[in-house]
């Protein structure tokens, strides 16, 4: 079974990083020198936010949409792809390829054990994405005078509910595969579901009535609907806090039963 915390030796000398702290320093050396992993994260969601605000319709006050525009709906709805991409594209295929390797079976006979190095992942690819949202929210304001969310609180915790489940899911295509290749398939079957559901494609509000219905009990539509309630000003409904709440545990739960470090 996965332990949940980095086994540090007792006899580390003063003044020495602890093996976490090694681990979490290498881990965000490496995490640096991926271009590919730090523009699907960091850059991909406000360059999409840049070109969708750039369509003249999308700035256009819609009485349909409640006297918002487009790109009111859309800065929460970006906000979750930064996350998306974490968890289904950049984390698993990194972990399966060092259980791969046999990096993991080799640090178990270290002090370091290989729940440090997934602790380090989750850490790293959870502060990006967050990062990401942030700039979102940034560019939304800055650039296209897209309120920033009106009840703070609640867009924090619907924010940092979906970061759980979004890593949750990671951790477990993490556990289901046996390869890097094998997580890449999955977290990609996976992917275009999950940006529908977050309402990539058409807002989740705009969905009719059985249809989002259906996509509000996924944890990215539940997601989708509270981040979008929080930035009108409004407290996410309870029920959108309890789904991602629920989604987190099953698959937190889950990846805890199957995740194997060989």
């Amino acid at each position: 079974m996965m332990t949940t915390t980095a086994t540090v030796p007792a006899a580390t000398p003063r003044g020495t990083a602890s093996p976490f702290a090694a681990v979490l320093r290498t881990e965000a050396r490496l995490f640096r020198r991926e271009p590919g992993i730090l523009f699907w994260t960091l850059g991909f969601p406000p360059v999409l936010l840049v070109i969708l605000g750039s369509i003249p319709s999308f700035r256009k006050v819609d009485a349909g949409l409640g006297g918002l525009r487009l790109i009111d709906l859309y800065v929460p709805i970006l906000v979750l792809v930064a996350l998306i991409v974490t968890g289904l594209q950049t984390m698993p295929p990194v972990i399966t390829g060092y259980r791969e390797r046999g990096i993991l079976r080799r640090m178990s006979a270290t002090p370091v054990r290989p729940s440090a190095l997934l602790i380090a992942q989750m850490g790293l690819n959870g502060a990006t994405a967050l990062v990401s949202a942030l700039v979102c929210l940034t560019i939304g304001r800055l650039a296209f005078d897209v309120k920033l969310p009106q009840q703070a609180f609640g867009y924090a915790l619907a924010l940092l509910l979906t970061a759980a489940v979004a890593l949750a899911i990671g951790a477990l295509v993490t556990a289901l595969a046996g390869t890097a290749k094998v997580a890449s398939a999955i977290g990609s079957a996976v992917f275009f579901p999950s940006m529908f559901c977050a309402g990539v494609w058409l807002p989740v509000q705009n969905m009719p009535d059985v249809l989002r219905h259906i996509v509000e009990a996924t944890p990215f539509g539940a997601a989708a609907r509270a981040l979008g309630q929080a930035a009108a000003g409004d407290w996410p409904a309870w029920s959108h806090l309890g789904v991602l709440a629920a989604w987190a545990i099953v698959l937190s739960a889950a990846a805890i039963r199957w995740f194997r470090w060989e």
